[in-house]
């Protein structure tokens, strides 16, 4: 007869121990050890051994064979979609996570709404809110007329029963995982034990009947999705939606895809009807820009397979404290030590006692490489009082040496430029194979130094203050 032991388990990362103690060995987070108890097999308390038949011999296939695409659930809201990989796909489950309040449940209300008018059998359970609540949501956002099926439940076994007793729908939304327990663990609700057996329940029955299921998980305070992790190996995509409180653009962003390209965005604007698509997140970025202002620089990156233009903004100003202060919005920050580094050692800037303030404008996080020579860029015009000029972009990789180093779709980069209006770039030295073909007037700089003397020697437009003081 199975009888029930007791364990110790970190909610931070799920690491199971015998004992409680304060600290978690694995993550080193303090107060996150919670007892549980889970149902055990054998004399004692170990797995259950398998006895009598062995198991069945599965099939194994070619890997030459060919395989058709799979099909796709078009919702209709485009940038979701695209973040997706082209829609939802028949089987998968998705994992949505964000800040409280940042519009996941707006965002997948809409999107179930649209599948809805398109004839779909969507469901929405929602296990934080009641069915009035939701009603109240679609109403405001003029969806009361969509074909949405919405259930307010937390047992688990309760919802796979109903999502069983008929035609399975073909995408089903639980809002959120954290919420939903299961009567076979005496665990309560949003612990690592539930999280994790209620999502491979989901994931267990969207396989089994091609049912699209969107998970919504919680974060923590550093921003990751609460639970254990093995919940996003089980699930096949992994969104965040991102987005800061004072700015009204939201990014949706693919951490993980296998269906499509990670680390693609998608760009919403949140209005009184909801989240509206950003078709073009460039000319929104830059919507409000003041192309002679120093220390700007426009940055020609890449998110996912989506060239985006975004205007980077640097301050250095005398630091009056003991500690300079290095404040840092949408970049690493630790990238901006080593780029004032190389300033300092490779091109004779001394920036040690001074205050450094980095913003990426548009509330847009930058991850890649190929933002050093912008922000270079917005360091040196703020240092010198020389504005980059409004109709330039800057991009590339700055190595410990000060060389200037080469990035990946160059010409892409170019072409979205070129396509809202600017006449210049400034970028790395490239081979002739590498060179982009483009109608850009091109300045290429091999190292840090060039850069540096470029704009030293006025090269770019003087701030209009300045201009009129002289004047």
């Amino acid at each position: 007869m199975a009888r029930a032991s007791r364990t110790f388990v970190c909610q931070s990362c799920g690491a199971v121990t015998p004992r409680w103690s304060g600290r978690c060995e694995s993550c080193g987070e303090w107060n996150t050890i919670v007892e549980e108890q889970a149902e055990s097999s054998g004399v004692g308390g170990g797995p259950l051994k398998l006895v009598g038949k062995k198991g069945r011999q599965i099939e194994l296939v070619s890997m030459a064979g060919e395989t058709a695409d799979p099909p796709r659930l078009v919702t209709g809201v485009a940038e979701f979609d695209r973040v997706c990989g082209g829609g939802l796909v028949p089987g998968s489950a998705l994992l949505v996570g964000g800040d409280p309040g940042i519009g996941k449940s707006t965002l997948l209300l809409q999107a179930m709404a649209a599948l809805g008018r398109k004839g779909a059998d969507v469901v929405y359970i929602s296990g934080e809110e009641a069915i009035a609540q939701v009603r109240m949501r679609a109403r405001r956002l003029g969806l009361a007329d969509a074909a949405v099926q919405l259930g307010a439940e937390t047992n688990l076994k309760d919802i796979i029963a109903t999502l069983e007793s008929g035609k399975a729908p073909a995408a089903v939304v639980i809002d959120s995982i954290q919420t939903m327990w299961s009567e076979a663990l005496e665990s309560a609700p949003g612990t690592v034990s539930q999280v994790r057996a209620t999502a491979q329940d989901l994931v267990r029955f969207a396989k089994r009947h091609s049912t699209a299921i969107i998970l919504v998980g919680h974060v923590t305070k550093d921003g990751q999705i609460a639970g254990p992790r093995v919940v996003e190996h089980m699930v096949d995509c992994v969104l965040y939606f991102e987005g800061e409180r004072g700015h009204q653009f939201r990014i949706l962003r693919a951490v993980k895809n296998r269906f499509g390209p990670a680390n693609e965005i998608g760009v919403f604007e949140m209005g009184e009807l909801g989240l509206q698509e950003v078709p073009n997140p460039s000319a929104l970025f830059l919507g409000e820009r003041d192309g002679e202002t120093s220390g700007s620089a426009v940055f020609a990156g890449i998110e996912g397979t989506r060239p985006v233009l975004v205007e980077i903004q640097a301050l250095v100003a005398q630091s009056s404290l003991g500690t300079p202060r290095r404040a840092v919005v949408g970049w690493d920050s630790g990238r901006l030590s080593m780029v004032l580094a190389v300033l300092d050692a490779r091109c004779g800037l001394t920036l040690g006692g001074q205050d450094v303030y980095l913003n990426v404008a548009g509330g847009l996080r930058i991850n890649e490489p190929a933002a050093d020579l912008a922000v270079a860029g917005a360091l040196v015009s703020s240092i010198t009082g020389n504005a980059l000029p409004s109709d330039c972009v800057i991009f590339g990789e700055i190595s410990l040496s000060g060389a200037i180093r080469p990035v990946s779709q160059m010409e892409a980069r170019l072409k979205e430029a070129e396509k809202l209006g600017f006449k210049r770039a400034i970028l790395p030295t490239s081979t002739a194979r590498q060179r982009p073909s483009t109608g850009l007037a091109l300045t290429e700089i091999s190292d840090l130094a060039g850069l540096v003397a470029h704009l030293a020697a006025g090269k770019g437009k003087r701030p209009r203050e300045q201009r009129t003081n002289e004047l």
